[in-house]
């Protein structure tokens, strides 16, 4: 039954992700923005709600033990930017793989792509310091307050960059394009700024559902499991979670919108290397514990090295093969701490 169960949450999420793309490309296009926009603020922040609402969740409004609800809020908030580092740019590579080839060009817009993982570079790391803080210092708690500040700043920032940047990507011929009719408008509706706001709330709404339930399954499978919280939010949770924002990267890449595709993964890392950490640094230990550690630095790593293939010649498709090997190396490390 549970089967069935993650099987109709999956359904309802590609559905959904079609819906929202959809949406998304008609809103950009009418607002005459940039795909930078688009993928980076309006996609990224929009598909990274169910993996924002898990630690949310967990540390504001958890179970009646605050240890266990640490545990969770501490394991999503490394999961999520984990897994798309790493296991969600090797899957959008690996959509292409048979029609571009392993030595095949992706092409996102460069500045946007490297703005976007130099602000998540410099945001985690920030993030990082605090698992520096010696729990039992006088002055810890305002530390990790002034990281978290820190952190909402360096995204305010982002955001600041991001929109000034788009006049001139639109000029540059960057602007976001809609290549399918709206599918409400398919309806009968027109295809109105309402219309379209129906449509990307509908999207939306059924990407959160289904990512929910696919969590829910998740969790009902993982009571046969002997592991703990902290690994099951590192390994199984972020993967329902993020499973919107691969999916319409998917979506994207194989229709050669390589902007919105990566921006859509990038923005996202952004928004979870910000947000995200700032709240736990701000309401759990901030311990480093040794699978912490390691996500860390395997989330670092695979970021680092889009950034330095962003530097060079370009960016291959069997380049983001290299970050799915930093995943499975992650879940060994898990594996053997289990052990």
């Amino acid at each position: 039954m549970v089967w069935l169960f993650l099987l109709a949450s999956l359904v309802a999420i590609l559905i959904a992700a079609e819906f929202f793309t959809n949406a998304l490309e008609h809103l950009g296009e009418r607002l005459g923005i940039s795909e930078g926009v688009t993928g980076s603020l309006f996609a990224a922040v929009g598909t990274a709600m169910p993996e924002t609402m898990v630690p949310v969740l967990a540390l504001v409004a958890g179970t009646d033990d605050p240890a266990l609800n640490q545990e969770i809020g501490v394991g999503a908030i490394y999961g999520a930017p984990l897994m798309l580092a790493t296991l969600v740019m090797s899957l959008t590579g690996l959509a292409v793989l048979r029609l571009r080839g392993p030595g095949g060009y992706i092409t996102p817009e460069p500045t946007g792509f490297r703005r976007d993982l130099n602000v998540f570079l410099l945001a985690f790391g920030l993030a990082g310091l605090g698992l520096l803080i010696p729990p039992g210092w006088a002055h810890a708690g305002l530390a990790r307050a002034l990281l978290a500040i820190g952190l909402v700043l360096i995204y305010f920032l982002y955001v600041l960059l991001t929109l000034r940047r788009s006049s001139a990507l639109v000029e540059q011929g960057h602007a976001t394009e809609a290549h399918h009719a709206m599918f409400l408008a398919r309806l009968g509706l027109p295809a109105s700024l309402p219309v379209i706001l129906l449509q990307l709330g509908l999207g939306l709404g059924l990407l959160v559902t289904g990512a929910k339930g696919f969590i829910a399954g998740v969790h009902e499978l993982s009571d046969h499991l002997a592991i703990s919280a902290l690994i099951l939010s590192l390994l199984i949770i972020p993967i329902a979670t993020e499973l919107p924002e691969n999916v319409n990267s998917v979506l994207w890449i194989r229709r050669r919108k390589d902007t919105l595709a990566m921006g859509n993964v990038t923005g996202a890392m952004v928004f979870q290397g910000t947000a995200l950490p700032a709240l736990g640094l701000l309401l759990t230990p901030w311990q480093p514990q040794p699978s912490v550690v390691a996500a860390f630095a395997i989330t670092v790593a695979g970021a680092g090295w889009l950034r330095l293939q962003a530097s060079g010649p370009g960016l291959r498709v069997w380049h983001l093969g290299i970050n799915g090997v930093l995943y499975a190396g992650f879940v060994l490390v898990a594996l053997v701490g289990l052990a």
